[in-house]
């Protein structure tokens, strides 16, 4: 889906919101100087300006050929890789990771590893920045219909037109963050997402 929507995703979704810039700015406050950044599910490259005045040197990573294809032609410098969120194998490599506008397409189930993947990823005591999409519509109503064809979905699964969407209770997104062994660092609703930072447990396995 993300490689059919990769030739006009800029001109429709390329803005950036001033709740992502905040955080982006907190993210990379708490990064050292000219840091090595993971973007994981990084689409075009939305978000690599902000880091790249920031002196990032960035690696991308997106599951979609068309969305990577974009990102090299506008920054042909940035290295990328082709994986999943739950492909990720990257061990201590990055002085931190943002993972944006990409949670709401993992499945519930997969929610545990990914963090661990972005945990893993990072250096100790590493920034880790993710954002979780809030619902605009009925997600209850959305469930029972579901439920009604018969499809084996779970609370906060929002089907639609084709498309799939996750929206967890940020109660549980929380409990997931904690379990993965990361602390959380700040968290703020804004823009129609939450937005959660997140830091790696230090060398000495304290958090």
């Amino acid at each position: 889906m993300d490689t059919l929507f990769a030739p006009g995703y800029d001109n429709r979704w390329g803005g950036i919101n001033p709740a992502h810039r905040s955080m982006i700015a907190r993210f990379l406050g708490m990064c050292p100087a000219s840091p090595r950044i993971l973007d994981a599910a990084c689409g075009t490259g939305k978000y690599w300006p902000l880091l790249l005045d920031a002196g990032a040197d960035i690696v991308g990573v997106d599951q979609s050929g068309g969305m990577l294809g974009r990102a090299r032609a506008k920054f042909p410098g940035v290295a990328v890789e082709k994986a999943g969120l739950q492909e990720i194998s990257f061990a201590g490599e990055f002085d931190g990771a943002i993972c944006i506008d990409a949670m709401e397409n993992v499945f519930p189930e997969d929610w545990p590893g990914v963090l661990a993947n972005l945990n893993r990823a990072v250096r100790p005591g590493s920034p880790v920045y993710l954002t979780v999409e809030l619902a605009e519509d009925d997600l209850a109503d959305a469930y029972a219909s579901a439920l009604a064809e018969g499809e084996p979905v779970v609370s906060g699964e929002y089907l639609k037109d084709g498309g799939y969407h996750f929206y967890p209770e940020l109660s549980l997104v929380r409990e997931w963050a904690d379990a993965s062994g990361m602390v959380r660092a700040a968290d703020s609703t804004g823009d129609g997402y939450y937005h959660l930072l997140l830091k790696a447990p230090t060398a000495d396995g304290t958090r």
